[in-house]
């Protein structure tokens, strides 16, 4: 199975959060229609039926690649790895 770019997948969340708030201040049926597009494309991106499991399969995924970032040991740009970026 393909995982979804966190990058995507954190800007659809923010998307959606966004969608939900400016429907439940002022409902519109432009808003309504970017919000179902926007719980459509989770669900199908997290592979589920329903928007709820896509927000929380989707906050899982980036807690689980932020945990794997934090991980990873940083590299100092500074250091000299042989490797010259001259072409």
């Amino acid at each position: 199975m393909l995982e979804p770019d966190p990058k995507v997948v954190r800007e659809l969340l923010t998307r959606y959060a966004s969608l939900r708030i400016a429907q439940a201040e002022r409902e519109s049926p432009a808003t309504a229609r970017e919000l179902a597009d926007v719980s459509y494309t989770l669900c199908v991106m997290m592979a589920t039926t329903g928007v709820h499991d896509a927000v929380a399969k989707a906050d899982a995924l980036l807690l689980a690649k932020g945990r794997t970032a934090a991980e990873v040991p940083t590299v100092d740009p500074d250091e000299e790895r042989g490797l010259s970026l001259a072409v």
